[in-house]
């Protein structure tokens, strides 16, 4: 490879092998976890139910309920999906319009 292409991805490259080694020891660490489970454990249970379970066993009362609780955990799933979407969607619209602020301020 020309040495002038890895200057010029270098960032990108770096990016690139930072992520496959991520996703190699999560990988393995999730192999393990699943191979040491007990029959009928949950491998990924989530601190909310942790949480609400350590909150309950408390005696504690909420003060408020829920003004809307949707019909099924799909219809959940499909909320949060379109919240996180349009995070990413605000988070990389203002990425690019900085980036393109500063390639016009550079150009004459």
């Amino acid at each position: 490879m020309n040495a002038g292409i890895l200057m010029k991805y270098r960032l990108e490259i770096i990016f690139a092998v930072v992520v496959v080694i991520f996703a190699a020891v999560f990988l393995v660490q999730n192999a393990h976890i699943q191979a040491t489970a007990k029959p009928g454990q949950e491998t990924w249970q989530g601190s909310d139910d942790l949480g609400s379970a350590a909150i309950e066993a408390t005696g504690y009362t909420p003060w408020i309920q829920p003004i809307w609780t949707p019909p099924s955990t799909e219809v959940e799933s499909l909320l949060f999906a379109i919240q996180a979407g349009l995070g990413a969607f605000v988070i990389g619209y203002f990425f690019g319009y900085y980036r393109g602020k500063r390639e016009c301020s550079k150009s004459p």
